[in-house]
């Protein structure tokens, strides 16, 4: 259950090494000639921006690379002090990088209109014109080029070493049980172990641990959100959903649809946590409660029996998917192992110069791990079903990235409740499901609410760790329509998601990708045939258009209206509906 690697020695790799000097020589080569550019004249100069986007990819390439190595490295020994130090490298020269990539990307995007207009008309550039447009964009929205420069140098310390502050604080704490010291990841899977006390006593740790550590997540937290305010500040940017908007490539009328259609359909899924709290034997739940099994559930399964399951469910959607799967368990792709000193949750990376992906993720044998492992695995396929695009062309955004990944767990989670042998098996498979709507319509919801009223607090000024404990309960309780008993305070110093430098507002595209899915998947069932070749090319369309025209080609809706997000959360009351019904 071990990754198989591509620079031998880890973090001691020489041959990694090389690949770092070849990426600083390569940056090197596009600085210089990216600075003698100017901003084109005619369409005679089209062959000249394209070599230069050409440099420009080769450098893209070569910096995924070593950062994805550099994120396995860090996520399977949260202890590798070297891997910080690659880590800080790393960092660095994509730093630099976007420094020179931003001052080509204005000085192109500086071009007058009719010039422009007509260097997309070039063969090679007509294929990227949906990014290049972007890049016009995004430079009328930034600062000067050497401003814009004077962030990215400065973030590297200022910002993204916040991030990075917060894995090494995470990864040095520990809670002791049951005689073992247990990592964040190891004692996170403890939450879901049928054993009441187990479940509490695991809880009330790390909620103690948190709360030790408290004044340095609130301090991380503040620095971030500063940083980010202040950026967007200067860039005269008054929105705050500017940035993750335009990273998601939706509009805010969507986000708007998509939490209106959730907050007006809450009752049946507070109706299935009051009725897990009966089974569970509880007036409340808590929040320790909430991925607790109901009942016997279904027993373990072994790694080997977890991979078998989603290869046989893959396969009756389609045969490349099954393949790429198959392909991505044999030759060792994926970490899994459950041992101290990894990283909590899991993940999917793209190595592109090897055209392969790594999986990262601590498994443990639940129904739940195998769904996050198909989880990890619908990531991957989408970076496959992108090959053949322009490398510029497959830089899709998180929200549909949770697309793939969430249709590849919903085919198994399915299949497994369809497969149920006895009740007491079909009724715990409902209920994983269930667990999984509750995480994206109220979980998730209470991210979203608790992150926009902490970024309106932080320009007041800083937010002390009360406050954000605060915040943070207020927005579990609206969240989840007050139906638990005890929430959680620290969950904003216990989320990765909220320290993440590359990404603003990591939390609504979960949302986003959960129902998106869901209809996907209602279009794959009505299929008479094969439905993997639509998907693909679905997939294939995810970087090079904004989500409303994607789900207006492939599905013919509108994704700005309620009516389109009610149709997957109707999918989801089905669920509710059936669980009720086989726990009476």
């Amino acid at each position: 259950m071990g990754f198989r690697c591509f620079f031998q020695g880890g973090s001691e790799s020489p041959e990694f090494r090389k690949h770092l000097d070849t990426l600083e020589k390569k940056k090197n080569d596009f600085a210089e000639n990216a600075l003698a550019f100017h901003p084109p004249q005619s369409a005679s100069d089209a062959d000249l921006v394209w070599n230069l986007i050409e440099e420009a990819k080769e450098v893209m390439l070569y910096l995924r690379q070593a950062g994805a190595f550099v994120s396995c490295l860090e996520a399977q020994n949260m202890h590798d002090r070297k891997a910080d130090s690659l880590r800080a490298e790393v960092t660095s020269l994509s730093a630099d990088f976007s420094s020179t990539f931003t001052k080509f990307q204005q000085q192109l995007s500086d071009c007058r209109e009719e010039v422009w207009n007509e260097l997309l008309q070039h063969d090679q550039l007509s294929e990227i014109t949906f990014v290049l447009n972007e890049w016009r964009q995004k430079a009328k929205d930034k600062l000067s080029s050497t401003e814009e420069s004077l962030i990215q140098a400065l973030a590297v310390d200022g910002y993204h070493g916040w991030g990075q502050m917060y894995d090494t604080i995470v990864g040095a704490m520990e809670i002791e049980h049951d005689g073992k010291r247990l990592s964040v990841g190891q004692a996170n899977n403890l939450l879901s172990s049928k054993d009441a006390n187990t479940r509490k006593e695991v809880f009330e740790k790390l909620e103690k641990a948190w709360e030790q550590n408290e004044e340095l997540f609130a301090r991380t937290l503040n620095h971030l959100g500063g940083f980010r305010l202040n950026v967007y500040k200067k860039r005269g940017w008054d929105e705050l959903m500017k940035e993750p908007l335009e990273y998601n490539r939706m509009k805010q009328e969507t986000l708007d649809a998509m939490w209106g259609a959730i907050s007006k359909h809450k009752q049946p899924f507070v109706q299935y946590l009051e009725r897990k709290a009966e089974l569970i034997g509880k007036d409340r739940l808590d929040w320790y409660d909430l991925d607790a099994p109901v009942g016997e559930s279904t027993g373990t399964l072994s790694y080997d029996e977890g991979a078998k399951f989603i290869l046989k469910q893959f396969s009756r959607f389609g045969e490349e998917m099954a393949r790429f799967a198959e392909k991505a368990f044999e030759n060792q792709w994926i970490e899994a192992e459950d041992r101290s000193g990894k990283r909590p949750g899991g993940f999917c990376t793209s190595f592109p110069l090897s055209d392969q992906s790594r999986i990262f993720m601590t498994y443990s044998g639940s129904m739940s791990n195998v769904s996050t492992l198909a989880h990890e695995l619908g990531h991957a396929f989408h970076s496959y079903a992108l090959k053949p695009m322009h490398t510029l062309n497959r830089n899709y955004a998180m929200n549909v990235a949770e697309t793939a990944s969430t249709f590849a767990e919903m085919i198994v989670a399915d299949a497994a409740v369809k497969e149920a042998e006895t009740k007491a098996e079909k009724i715990a498979l409902v209920e994983d499901k269930l667990q999984r709507s509750v995480a994206f319509f109220m979980n998730i919801h209470a991210r979203f609410l608790f992150e926009t009223r902490f970024y309106e607090e932080r320009k007041k000024g800083i937010v002390p760790a009360d406050k954000l404990n605060e915040l943070m309960v207020d927005a579990q309780k609206e969240a989840f329509s007050d139906s638990l008993g005890e929430v959680h305070p620290r969950f904003w110093a216990s989320k990765l998601h909220f320290y993440i430098t590359g990404v603003p507002f990591y939390n609504f595209p979960y949302t986003f990708g959960y129902l998106f899915s869901l209809s996907i998947y209602a279009k794959a069932l009505e299929s008479d045939e094969s439905y993997e070749d639509k998907y693909m090319a679905l997939l294939r369309d995810t970087a090079v258009m904004n989500v409303e025209e994607l789900a207006m080609k492939h599905l013919g809706e509108d994704i700005t209206k309620e009516a389109f997000w009610e149709k997957g959360i109707k999918l989801c009351i089905a669920d509710v509906e059936e669980f009720l019904e086989l726990t009476e």
